[in-house]
C-alpha cells in the first residue's frame, strides 16, 4: 500500500494519506479532509509503500497540492486565530472561568473553531460556547488538555539549554517512568528530572535505549551504532585499577564512575570494564 505522510503542526503527529495520482516531496502543501473538516498540512513523508497493518482504515486521499491561494488562506486563517484568541480571553473572564487559554485553531475550510485551554479540573463552559458561537457565527470546540500538550504548544527552552523536544521533534508523547531515571543514575530530585511542564522529562524514554540496548547515536556520523551496554548501578565490576561497584553512569560521555574497594571513585569508559557475576 502506497502512503504519503502528513503533519498538520511544526512536531504534531503524522498521518497517512493516499496520495492518489498527486506527485508529492517532503514540505509539499497539501489539502485532505480529516474528521475535523477540510485541513492544510505539509508533507514529512513522502510516497512509499507500507503494510496494511500500519494504516488506520479508512485511508483518506490527498485531495490537491496545495495552491497559491489555498496558502493565502492559510495566512489568513492565522490572522483570524489571533482576533479569536482576545475575543476568547474577554469572553472568559465576563463568565469567570478557572481556565487558562492556551492556543486557537482554525479549520482551513473556516468551518470550525478549536480553543484549547487547561484547568485544574471540568468547567461548565456551556455559556462560553453559546457566547463564541454568537460572535463567529461556526461551529465552536473547546478542548481540555494537559501540561505536557500544553508546553508542546507554547513551547520553551528546557533545562538543557535547547527548545523544548515536545516542541521541536516528538510527535506524540509516550509513557515515562521513574524507573528510566534511576537506570540512567539520574538524582531522583523532582526538579532535577522533570520538565517545564511538571512532568519527567521526556527525552528520559528516547534515552533510555543507550543505557539499556547498547545502542548509541555516533557523534561523527550520527548513526545508531552498537555498542557494549553499561553495567548498572551498584553492580560490581573489574577496572584496569581492581574490583569496584558502579556507582553512576554518565551516558553521553559513556563513562561509569566506581568505587573501589579501597575507597577510591575512578571514572572509566564502560567498555573498559567488566561485570563479576558471582563473588567468590
Amino acid at each position: 500500500m502506497i502512503v504519503v505522510g502528513v503533519r498538520f503542526k511544526p512536531a504534531g503527529k503524522v498521518y497517512y494519506f493516499d496520495p492518489q495520482e498527486v506527485t508529492l516531496d517532503i514540505e509539499d502543501g497539501v489539502i485532505v479532509e480529516t474528521a475535523r473538516g477540510m485541513e492544510f498540512g505539509k508533507v514529512v513523508i513522502p510516497p512509499r509503500e507500507v503494510s496494511e497493518k500500519e494504516v488506520v482504515q479508512p485511508l483518506k486521499p490527498i485531495i490537491r497540492r496545495a495552491l497559491p491561494k489555498d496558502i493565502k488562506q492559510v495566512e489568513k486563517n492565522k490572522e483570524r486565530e489571533k482576533k479569536a484568541f482576545t475575543v476568547c480571553l474577554e469572553k472568559i473572564a465576563k463568565h469567570k472561568l478557572p481556565m487558562k487559554l492556551i492556543e486557537v485553531d482554525y479549520t482551513f475550510d473556516m468551518g470550525k473553531i478549536i480553543f484549547f485551554f487547561s484547568a485544574e479540573g471540568r468547567i461548565d463552559f456551556r455559556e462560553l460556547v453559546r457566547d463564541l458561537a454568537a460572535v463567529f457565527r461556526t461551529r465552536i470546540e473547546l478542548r481540555q488538555i494537559g501540561l505536557r500538550d500544553e508546553a508542546k504548544l507554547i513551547g520553551g527552552i528546557g533545562c538543557c539549554g535547547r527548545p523544548l523536544c515536545c516542541a521541536t521533534f516528538l510527535g506524540e508523547f509516550k509513557p515515562v517512568s521513574i524507573r528510566m531515571a534511576k537506570t540512567q543514575g539520574m538524582f531522583l530530585n523532582p526538579t532535577k528530572i522533570s520538565g517545564s511542564c511538571g512532568r519527567l522529562m521526556c527525552c528520559l524514554r528516547y534515552e533510555n535505549q543507550s543505557y539499556t540496548s547498547g545502542e548509541l547515536t555516533c557523534q561523527n556520523c550520527s548513526k545508531i551504532c552498537m555498542h557494549q551496554a553499561p553495567p548498572a548501578i551498584g553492580k560490581k565490576v573489574m577496572t584496569d585499577e581492581g574490583v569496584g561497584t558502579v556507582l553512576r553512569i554518565q551516558g553521553k560521555e559513556h563513562t561509569v564512575r566506581v568505587q573501589l574497594e579501597s575507597g577510591q571513585t575512578i571514572k572509566v569508559n564502560w567498555t573498559d570494564v567488566a561485570e563479576i557475576e558471582h563473588e567468590s
